[in-house]
């Protein structure tokens, strides 16, 4: 199906299977008839919070990216997005020339489907053999502890010509850090296949006691995320704590995800991020997954492995790892292990 950035309507479209998630309460409808209440099963012990160790003080190290820069093959910029990818994992991309008014309308699109009556969002409902809709993705047990959110899952247009746009010129960024030629990186994914997930985080009377959206990395090759401007929610690891990423008005989040932890062998990193909630107030956030094809394999590339970095990562083939990851419940990097030789 299609959220999509030119009308406001909902449409399906053909769209491979991935896979499958049990259904579960709905939590934008459990926070309207129950504002104050938090059912067990959404209850994380404090050990699984981490709040122990507060890095906030970090948030403002995140490293920002001018993709402008970038994307001019300015040398200064590509340092710091190497520096960026194995350092963090994560970066903050400025002046990445998508219309300030292809965001606002996108995040209008999903404001209106999400004020919807639960029964029109249920006409896109995720289907029982499958994750493409509206729904929580990523549960496969009956005693798993639930996440504070619901997703709408899709194959998009609009939006997606932006981003693809910007993923593109990343991943030549990319491949010239790794160093390859400019097209290479995009030349093995074979064609660029884009996901795309809209979480919605209702408010929470006890914060401090759920995760909207449990720790993990992206089983993608980069994430762009488009977040509110006005709220806080999206927290990575760091030094074996949380950073929150705080938002910069119009700019798009990017990650590394698995799959260039893979190719560089280990040199960057697709890094343990969550997603918090906030007592007073709702949250969106808009996720692109840019991936390759299923029939893709990935396994390191031959000029990253040497005596000092020895092969970590056999070869797997994308579409069985990338199913694999979505069959397992959110935890850390658990997903990413499975891969590693040993």
């Amino acid at each position: 199906m299609t959220l999509n950035a030119d009308e406001t309507t909902m449409q399906m479209e053909e769209a491979p299977s991935y896979a499958q998630s049990i259904p579960v309460p709905n939590v934008q409808e459990m926070v309207k008839k129950e504002p104050l209440q938090v059912p067990q099963r959404y209850v994380r012990s404090q050990e699984e919070m981490n709040k122990t160790i507060d890095l906030s003080h970090l948030s403002s190290e995140i490293p920002v990216i001018d993709f402008s820069l970038l994307s001019c093959g300015n040398k200064e910029e590509l340092l710091k997005l190497d520096t960026a990818c194995k350092d963090w994992g994560f970066f903050q991309l400025v002046n990445h020339g998508v219309p300030k008014e292809v965001l606002q309308r996108m995040k209008d699109s999903a404001a209106e489907f999400f004020e919807l009556p639960i029964e029109e969002k249920n006409k896109v409902a995720m289907p029982s053999n499958d994750i493409q809709g509206y729904g929580q993705a990523y549960v496969v047990s009956n005693d798993q502890t639930l996440d504070w959110s619901d997703a709408l899952i899709d194959i998009i247009e609009a939006y997606s010509s932006e981003v693809k746009r910007v993923g593109v010129e990343l991943l030549s960024s990319l491949s010239m850090i790794m160093g390859m030629q400019k097209h290479e990186l995009l030349d093995m994914h074979k064609e660029l296949v884009q996901g795309f997930r809209v979480n919605y985080y209702p408010p929470c009377s006890s914060p401090d006691q759920v995760l909207g959206l449990s720790p993990h990395s992206d089983a993608s090759t980069i994430t762009v995320l488009m977040q509110d401007d006005d709220v806080s929610g999206l927290e990575i690891r760091h030094k074996g704590g949380w950073v929150p990423v705080n938002p910069i008005p119009d700019a798009l989040v990017v990650n590394v995800g698995d799959v260039i932890e893979i190719w560089s062998n280990g040199r960057y990193k697709s890094i343990e991020h969550r997603a918090v909630t906030n007592k007073n107030k709702g949250r969106f956030s808009y996720a692109s997954f840019l991936d390759p094809r299923d029939d893709v394999e990935v396994e390191p590339l031959d000029h990253m492995v040497d005596d000092q970095r020895p092969k970590i990562y056999r070869r797997v083939r994308y579409g069985d790892y990338l199913r694999q990851s979505m069959n397992m419940k959110m935890n850390g990097k658990a997903h990413v292990d499975v891969a590693k030789i040993n």
